[in-house]
């Protein structure tokens, strides 16, 4: 099945970069729609980003982002260091991120889908910055040496891969001797039923693949993390009713049963120095 997945939200990305649909799970609104066309909200007055953190950037950059929150903003970055986006997209939080370590740093920002990373180098050539690289590849076998990385950081794209364990190995593994992990990523409160679980598009709708939040703690811990912090930012009302698109499959009641368990994160922990 995981190569049913990888394959369907390759698919749903890559139509939602070519339409521009925008973003999702904007606190604007109450859901959570990371990369479904026709639910996007605008991240911007979402309070994702402060104007002046995205001031001078693509309008481009912006339009076309469908994370669940700012990793920028708890990641903190400092000149000179090396920064990974994981399922970086069309480019904003690198683009971020290579502003704040400046020409003696380095923002890479990986992506499987090549629309994605078309959108991602266009947004860079405006933007005019050079201490960027944008990498084709899949979270799972990340293209850089062994420590390798300070900073990783990604938005709402790790509950999207089947195999969760590997891409936070595969983290570790980058990651320099004290690096951080500061990640947005939608979690889970409690189970949600297997039919969810099972359907494809809620995988690509960052939901039908998220983990609770102490399978998330658990995971970081065995991939060797130390110091691992999961903080609740935003809890999705799954009665909303761009998100009942979501869940087609789902009764009324079984959305009540349901309700509160899907949230966005700031997940962040450190390698051992």
């Amino acid at each position: 099945m995981s190569e049913d997945i990888r394959e369907t939200v390759r698919q749903k990305y890559a139509e939602a970069i070519t339409q521009k649909t925008g973003g999702c799970c904007s606190s604007g609104g109450s859901s959570c729609c990371c990369g479904t066309p026709g639910a996007a909200t605008d991240m911007i007055t979402g309070g994702l980003y402060r104007p002046e953190e995205v001031e001078g950037l693509p309008a481009e950059a912006l339009a076309a982002t469908f994370g669940c929150g700012n990793p920028t903003a708890l990641a903190q970055l400092h000149a000179g260091e090396i920064v990974l986006d994981l399922g970086s997209g069309a480019g904003l939080d690198v683009l971020l991120s290579a502003r704040r370590v400046g020409p003696s740093g380095k923002a890479y920002g990986l992506d499987m889908t090549d629309e994605m990373l078309a959108e991602a180098r266009n947004n860079q050539a405006k933007a005019g910055l050079e201490n960027v690289e944008f990498l084709k590849g899949h979270l799972e076998e990340i293209p850089l040496p062994d420590n390798s990385v300070d900073v990783i950081i990604s938005n709402c794209v790790i509950n999207l891969s089947a195999d969760k364990d590997v891409v936070l190995h595969e983290a570790f593994r980058v990651l320099k001797p004290g690096g951080r992990f500061a990640v947005s990523d939608i979690v889970l409160t409690r189970p949600l039923p297997a039919k969810l679980r099972e359907d494809l598009l809620v995988w690509a709708g960052c939901v039908g693949g998220a983990l609770l939040d102490e399978e998330y703690r658990a995971k970081l811990v065995a991939a060797g993390f130390t110091g691992v912090e999961v903080e609740v930012t935003r809890v999705y009302d799954l009665n909303d009713m761009l998100v009942v698109q979501l869940f087609p499959s789902l009764s009324e009641d079984e959305r009540m049963e349901a309700n509160g368990s899907v949230v966005s994160a700031f997940i962040r922990a450190s390698k051992p120095a």
